[in-house]
């Protein structure tokens, strides 16, 4: 035990408290002791007259155990693996098992020459050419938030999450997805905020089901709030998702509507995959499976208006997954394996190698606002949905992709960001089209303003028999 250093370290431990003093933070153990002890259990190697001997814990080096007391900790230690839960099936939702892998080490992209550089922007704009680079603005609200987004107590951070979760709101009801009889699914819940939002405007809504699934274990969650519908939370990875053993789906048979606020870059694609893929062809083996749509061949006008898109929808689509609202999030974070477009990308002439470029170059999209990201970094942030986007600036700016003494001085910032948005754009019309020849009506909307989240994208997708209904029309 390293003894403290300096006039401003307690040279003493408080009262009751563990007498070992932890270098890395600068104080002594917070533990409190066994009666007659110094030190507490995981520091208790250091008692002079102690005999045990304690070792690492062979699951988690982290913490140490007794020798003596191995196998008795080993049954009840939190690092042991878990019983799989029911719903939990290997890869299921990962993508072909065949797709290209790439190595590891990959060359930056500040390091490709001129030739290189520019070969890979004509492959990106002759491919981007024909899709429509405008996304119309569905920035709506909904008065179930009307009252939060109104209260003075809340601060900047927590308005701009609050009218973000209000569009999604606004927009599933402009698609009729807010009614009684329905299974929501939120993907990369979080602490299940929107949820929560969710339950609160649907005022008591019989049988309703959330799902919230989200693979790390979460704090402050707002689930115990809810009594009368039923919050149900998957600790599972998404690649690992099985909705058709879920026991809730396959006892209710309720329609499922996918949602998500900010899910994270393959997460995205593997979430879409779970819905229309995995859960739509096995969720009913006696009946007929989801219809592929006929395209006319372009497949170039996924951001077409309802009308054009209405052309494509040519059968109707049997699917129990009636609605998706995902808004799109850390491109960077992409990975081909996963990747729903991958058909769309061999289509237009490219690859896994393109792919990897254009998803490390969506950074570009955000170059020249590294000062905004710095503060963002900074700011105390106590839970996932706050931190959501200072994440995505660290990430990206902090990358060599956004290097602006990288690139020879080829590109202004004003054609980085071009770049960037194509690359975004190119990426996300993949999933549209995956969406599409699945019997989906799949659109890419502006859900929010700029100044209130830099990943203002929103994904929606509703089945083509829904247009129909002069709802969703």
């Amino acid at each position: 035990m390293a003894a403290p250093r300096g006039a401003a370290v307690a040279v003493a431990p408080p009262p009751g408290r563990c007498a070992y003093f932890v270098e890395r933070k600068r104080r002594f153990c917070k533990m409190v002791p066994a009666r007659g002890r110094r030190f507490c259990g995981e520091h208790g190697g250091h008692e002079e007259e102690d005999t045990r001997k304690r070792i690492p814990c062979p699951l988690d080096p982290k913490h140490t155990v007794y020798e003596d007391q191995l196998q008795k900790h080993l049954k009840k230690c939190n690092s042991r693996e878990k019983p799989k839960p029911v719903y939990f099936a290997q890869d299921i939702n990962a993508g072909l098992k065949g797709a290209t892998e790439l190595p590891e080490e990959q060359i930056s992209i500040s390091t490709l020459s001129k030739e290189e550089l520019e070969n890979l922007i004509r492959k990106l704009r002759k491919a981007s050419n024909g899709i429509k680079s405008v996304l119309k603005d569905q920035i709506l609200s909904h008065q179930a938030l009307e009252e939060a987004l109104n209260d003075p107590k809340n601060g900047d951070a927590a308005f701009k999450h609050l009218k973000q979760q209000a569009s999604l709101l606004g927009n599933m009801e402009r698609l009729n997805l807010l009614g009684p009889g329905r299974c929501f699914v939120e993907f990369g819940a979080g602490r299940g905020k929107l949820s929560h939002w969710v339950d609160i405007a649907l005022q008591g809504a019989e049988n309703v089901h959330f799902l919230l699934v989200e693979r790390e274990t979460t704090r402050f969650k707002v689930d115990g709030k809810h009594r009368k519908n039923s919050f149900e939370r998957l600790q599972v990875d998404i690649q690992h998702l099985y909705l058709n053993k879920v026991p809730v789906l396959v006892q209710s048979k309720l329609p499922v509507i996918g949602i998500g606020k900010h899910v994270c870059g393959a997460a995205t694609d593997l979430a879409l995959r779970c819905l229309v893929e995995t859960y739509a062809n096995f969720s009913d083996k006696e009946g007929p499976a989801p219809k592929r749509v006929k395209t006319d061949g372009t497949s170039l006008t996924s951001n077409n208006s309802p009308d054009e898109t209405r052309s494509k929808c040519v059968t109707e689509n049997p699917s129990p997954v009636t609605g998706i609202v995902i808004a799109l999030c850390c491109h960077h974070r992409c990975d081909w394996k996963h990747y729903v477009g991958q058909e769309f990308f061999t289509t237009a002439g490219l690859g896994p190698v393109e792919f990897n470029y254009f998803k490390r170059m969506t950074s570009w999209a955000t170059c020249g606002m590294r000062e905004a990201a710095t503060k963002a970094s900074t700011t105390s942030i106590k839970d996932k949905e706050q931190s959501s986007e200072a994440e995505v600036f660290d990430q990206e700016h902090g990358s060599d992709e956004c290097n602006l003494h990288g690139l020879q001085g080829l590109l202004t910032t004003e054609e980085r960001k071009q770049i960037g948005r194509l690359c975004k754009l190119l990426i996300d019309h993949g999933r549209i089209e995956y969406l599409q020849h699945r019997g989906y009506e799949a659109l890419l909307q502006h859900y929010t303003d700029l100044s209130i989240s830099l990943e203002n994208v929103l994904l929606t997708a509703v089945p083509c028999q829904s247009l129909l209904s002069p709802a969703t029309a």
